[in-house]
């Protein structure tokens, strides 16, 4: 077990503890709703930042794969998307994602899907923008997913994002935009890898250091772009 998955194993747990009952928390200016077993967006820089970096496409289509909470989803229903889906392995992330977007009244614009990676959605489903903060640290292809918490900061064998890098691109409107929110924890190589194997180069667009106890890690937004 590398030393990465066992901070994997660490954050699991700080996520799980951070409360057994319904909680509140401000973020980005506006006060949310967590639930219990619900990946907890003020640990890290992560999800403020990719909310204010993406490029929300005013009157478009945004798809997030892993919603969480729902903060950046509920963020591009407010900053001009008209139709925003938000996707989560986790029904308790789904419920979640529902109830702030009622609380911050874009329930008409939010819709919350179960859904793993791309699997609920309709094959003809298209967005101007799909986004996925993902769970960076690879886990090996023999780990077994105990609690729905470990999805949002393990990702066994790098399916899931060869799954984003393969199916995403196939779900964009002609001129969409592919995004993900990567850190220094995860395997730059095999991103690179997939990403050639599907015809898209990465261009960094933002990013932000954070020190943890055992290291700085740095939280980069990507935009994976089809090759001319």
């Amino acid at each position: 077990m590398t030393d990465d998955v066992n901070v994997g194993f660490s954050e699991t747990a700080r996520h799980e503890g951070t409360t057994d009952q319904p909680m509140e928390f401000e973020l980005l200016d506006l006060r949310w709703e967590l639930l219990p077993n619900v990946f907890a967006p003020f640990h890290s820089p992560s999800t403020a930042s990719y909310s204010r970096w993406l490029p929300y496409p005013r009157g478009g289509s945004l798809l997030e794969i892993g919603c969480g909470a729902g903060v950046t989803a509920v963020h591009a229903a407010l900053n001009g998307c008209a139709a925003v889906t938000a996707t989560d392995i986790s029904q308790a992330a789904v419920d979640n994602a529902a109830r702030n977007a009622a609380r911050h009244g874009v329930a008409d614009r939010v819709r919350a899907v179960r859904s793993d990676m791309f699997a609920a959605l309709d094959p003809e489903d298209r967005f101007d923008v799909i986004f996925w903060n993902s769970p960076a640290i690879e886990a090996p292809e023999d780990f077994s997913y105990t609690r729905d918490i470990e999805w949002s900061i393990l990702d066994r064998g790098y399916v899931s994002h060869r799954s984003f890098l393969h199916d995403g691109p196939r779900h964009l409107t002609e001129n969409g935009r592919l995004f993900l929110g990567f850190n220094s924890r995860g395997n730059d190589e095999l991103i690179a890898d997939l990403a050639e194997e599907e015809g898209l180069r990465i261009e960094k667009l933002a990013s932000t250091s954070h020190d943890f106890d055992d290291r700085t890690v740095e939280f980069r937004l990507l935009e994976f772009i089809r090759k001319n």
